[in-house]
């Protein structure tokens, strides 16, 4: 089974390009900045920038609602393919089919910081609670893992 479902920001606006064939389909390419589950093995990078590939109605969706910062969830496949580019070197490339998008905040709280909290930077009993989100819901920050009784 190959299913991906993946919650991220646009890590800028879509590229749209139409194909060239009889149907003139919508493409639309993005790259997708997941959140890394932080840990003491961590080698600094706390995110996967992920490259998304949507088609159709999809792709229109994508060119006229979706811009850099915008955070959605996703389900998609994930395809691999290659290429030869114009060196001559035969490029290996990775990507992500969407089939489903939706937005995963309010159109308000794009691109603030509102509701979250990152204990990260904290150490121990310095830390503040996590405010709680637009939504009713309490964000859990990162790396409190080790201090909940069950996961």
């Amino acid at each position: 089974m190959n299913r991906v479902i993946l919650m991220g920001r646009l890590t800028k606006d879509p590229e749209i390009r139409y194909s060239q064939n009889d149907t003139s389909m919508a493409i639309a390419r993005f790259s997708l900045a997941v959140d890394r589950r932080r840990n003491q093995n961590s080698d600094g990078q706390t995110a996967d920038f992920i490259n998304i590939v949507a088609f159709g109605k999809l792709a229109e969706f994508s060119e006229k609602y979706l811009h850099k910062g915008t955070k959605v969830a996703l389900e998609g496949r994930i395809q691999t393919g290659s290429y030869t580019n114009k060196d001559g070197a035969k490029v290996y490339t990775t990507d992500v089919i969407a089939d489903n998008i939706e937005f995963a905040e309010s159109k308000g709280a794009e691109g603030s910081a509102q509701g979250r909290s990152d204990f990260s930077q904290n150490s121990g009993s310095g830390a503040t609670a996590p405010a709680p989100a637009d939504d009713g819901f309490m964000n859990i920050p990162d790396g409190i893992d080790e201090e909940l009784p069950f996961s």
